[in-house]
């Protein structure tokens, strides 16, 4: 099977990277149709007129390029404007979308860039059925995130968990002292800063470490002394971060979106068999069982999340149980062993 992966989906990201290297481990063929946008910049999807001449530009390009021989296509992320393009290139060619979020869900609802029925809030939600509408397959990342897709288009959606490249992320966590908590993450909404910052106010024995930046940044100028702030970690070096964290932190926001997603650094966590605890969520649900593979807590609940990294901080057994249990469902049905063949079936189904 051949395929192309298109778009100005964004290269470094780990959804795209991870997508590549799994289908190339399948056996697939994949050749890169690519035209550079958001390479080299930290705030993705930026609003700017700088901004939306590269995007537009890229959509040109995009539109006169010619794609090899090849039995599908498959749109990145981010990707909602490449659609138009695909089809183009596609000639009759089934398109799959691997959009990992719905644009409105994620700025409007979650993020709270734009009030709900505004007009950049409509433009949102008629790209997302547009784009969605356009592709011959939607891929979520969860059940959950399935179920709320296809509430924007009758195009049929198929789930594979995001996973992590297994070349970067391996395991190799080990209790190390003092025990820190290490929480990874763009700082917004979804990740429940504010959750995790309450819970070491709760905490003040236990060490925190907040690695990244973003929209809620400013929450962190009034963090308790216990919180360790690092702006930005080369991505090279997460799993060193992982591998001597005495855990590491999911998401803890109450959002409808919190709800049907796992993120990357969840994923990365397991990989490195760092032990887990994140909110209880049916996404969470998906993979995760309490007390065996991460620890579950309530979202937006800074207590419980305080009670369980101090039960971790004290048990060592507990901690190498979910060392073990996470780094085994992480192999089972997140690693690229597990993920490849799905993606691969799933392009081979629309043939």
């Amino acid at each position: 099977m051949k395929v192309a992966y298109f778009g100005t989906y964004e290269r470094d990201y780990p959804r795209n990277r991870q997508v590549i290297s799994c289908l190339r481990g399948a056996g697939v063929d994949v050749t890169e149709v690519h035209a550079p946008v958001w390479e080299g910049t930290h705030t993705r999807w930026n609003a700017g007129v700088g901004a939306a001449l590269r995007l537009a530009g890229a959509e040109v390009r995009l539109l006169g390029r010619r794609v090899p021989n090849v039995d599908a296509i498959v749109v990145g992320y981010p990707g909602h404007l490449d659609l138009t393009a695909a089809k183009r290139a596609a000639k009759g060619r089934p398109v799959v979308f691997n959009p990992l979020v719905s644009l409105a869900d994620t700025f409007v609802h979650d993020r709270a860039r734009f009030r709900a029925r505004s007009l950049p809030a409509r433009a949102l939600e008629l790209l997302d059925r547009h784009a969605f509408g356009a592709a011959d397959l939607v891929v979520a990342d969860t059940s959950a995130q399935a179920s709320f897709f296809t509430q924007l288009a009758d195009t049929p959606v198929g789930v594979c968990f995001v996973g992590a490249e297994d070349e970067l992320f391996t395991p190799g966590w080990r209790m190390h002292e003092p025990f820190t908590v290490l929480f990874v993450g763009k700082l917004i909404p979804l990740h429940g800063l504010d959750v995790v910052l309450e819970a070491a106010r709760i905490a003040p024995e236990l060490s925190f470490r907040v690695v990244g930046s973003g929209q809620l940044g400013a929450l962190l100028e009034r963090r308790p002394p216990n919180v360790e702030h690092v702006p930005w970690v080369d991505y090279e070096r997460l799993p060193d971060e992982l591998h001597r964290a005495g855990c590491a932190l999911g998401i803890f926001g109450t959002s409808p979106k919190a709800a049907r997603v796992i993120p990357n650094k969840a994923f990365q966590a397991l990989a490195c068999a760092t032990p887990l605890v994140t909110a209880d969520t049916p996404a969470a649900r998906e993979l995760l069982v309490d007390g065996d593979s991460a620890l579950l807590v309530p979202p937006g609940d800074p207590a419980a999340l305080a009670d369980a990294v101090r039960t971790l901080a004290g048990d060592a057994e507990l901690a190498e149980r979910l060392s073990r249990g996470g780094r085994a469902a992480y192999e089972q049905r997140a690693s690229e062993s597990a993920l490849g063949p799905r993606w691969r079936d799933m392009i081979g189904r629309l043939l």
